[in-house]
C-alpha cells in the first residue's frame, strides 16, 4: 500500500464541494442552493469575475456564512489555478475529499450523494462522472470530446478513464498536494484531463460514475476555440513524451493487473 492510500485509509473522511466560478451569476445560486440542500460544505472559487457574478457571490456567502466559504482571484487565472486554489484552502481547512462541480448548472446536483458515498468507501480513489447525455448536448461538443478520449487511452495504455473532460469528480486531497509539488499542472481547460493521467501514472484507481448531464439554454461557455486547442494539443504532445518514458513501468502495471 502506497503511503497516501495508508494515510487515506486512516483519515476521517470530510469532504467539501468546491465550484470555480467566472461569470455564472444567472446560474450559479440554484447550483449552490442545490450543493447544500445535500448538507455538504461548499467552496467558491471566484476567478475573476465581472463585478455582476462577485456581487452575486458576495450574496450567497453572506445568506449561508457557516456552509458557504468563498476565495477570489483578482484576475481570470483558468479553471485549472481556481481548482487548486480550492484544493489547498480545503487542505488548510482539513477537509479529506474535494468535490468538484461546475457553476453553469449542466451537472445532476442530485448525483452528489451517490458520488460521495463511493468515495466513502473507496478514499483513496478519484471519482470521476462519466457523463449521461440528454437532448440537450451540442452534438460539435459530444463528437469533439472523442479526440481526447483517444489521446487519453493511449497516455495512459488502458481505457480505466472513461472520460477525462468531465468537471464533476472527486478527488482525495492529499495525493493532490503531492503531485502539485512534483508537476506544473495546466491553469485552464487542460487541467482536468491532466490531472487524472499523470495522478493515474502514479498509480491511483479511477471509479467512473455515471452522471446526468444537460447543456442549459442560456449556458455560458468560456472555452476560446483556438488558444484552448492549441493549449489542449500541446497538453496531449507532453504526456505522449511521459508515457514513453513511462513505458516499461505502464506495460508492467497492465500485465500484473492482467495476470490477477
Amino acid at each position: 500500500m502506497q503511503a497516501d492510500e495508508l494515510y487515506l485509509e486512516l483519515i476521517v473522511f470530510r469532504p467539501c464541494v468546491l465550484i470555480p466560478v467566472y461569470n455564472h451569476e444567472r446560474a450559479i445560486g440554484e447550483v449552490v442552493r442545490g450543493v447544500l440542500a445535500h448538507n455538504v460544505p461548499c467552496l467558491l472559487v471566484d476567478d475573476g469575475s465581472s463585478p455582476a457574478c462577485a456581487a452575486v457571490l458576495d450574496r450567497i456567502a453572506a445568506d449561508a456564512p457557516t456552509q458557504v466559504m468563498l476565495l477570489r482571484h483578482r484576475d481570470n487565472e483558468g479553471k485549472g489555478r481556481a481548482v487548486l486554489t480550492g484544493i489547498y484552502h480545503a487542505a488548510r481547512k482539513g477537509y479529506s475529499h474535494v468535490l468538484q462541480i461546475d457553476a453553469d448548472g449542466q451537472h445532476c446536483i442530485d448525483d452528489i450523494p451517490h458520488f460521495l458515498e463511493e468515495s466513502s468507501i473507496n478514499p483513496a480513489a478519484l471519482i470521476v462522472g462519466c457523463p449521461v447525455y440528454d437532448e440537450s448536448v451540442p452534438p460539435i461538443r459530444l463528437y469533439g470530446r472523442y479526440l481526447t478520449h483517444i489521446w487519453v487511452w493511449i497516455n495512459t495504455l488502458s481505457m480505466h478513464i472513461k472520460d477525462s473532460m468531465c468537471g464533476f469528480r472527486i478527488y482525495p486531497v492529499m495525493p493532490v498536494l503531492n503531485l502539485m509539488q512534483r508537476h506544473k499542472l495546466g491553469a485552464r481547460m487542460t487541467f482536468d484531463t491532466e490531472v487524472l493521467v499523470r495522478m493515474f501514472w502514479e498509480g491511483s484507481v479511477v471509479i467512473n460514475m455515471p452522471t446526468r448531464v444537460s447543456y442549459p439554454k442560456d449556458g455560458v461557455s468560456h472555452f476560446r476555440a483556438l488558444s484552448d486547442n492549441v493549449q489542449i494539443s500541446y497538453m496531449h504532445a507532453t504526456l505522449f513524451l511521459g508515457m514513453l518514458r513511462r513505458l516499461p513501468k505502464l506495460l508492467k502495471s497492465k500485465r500484473d493487473k492482467g495476470n490477477k
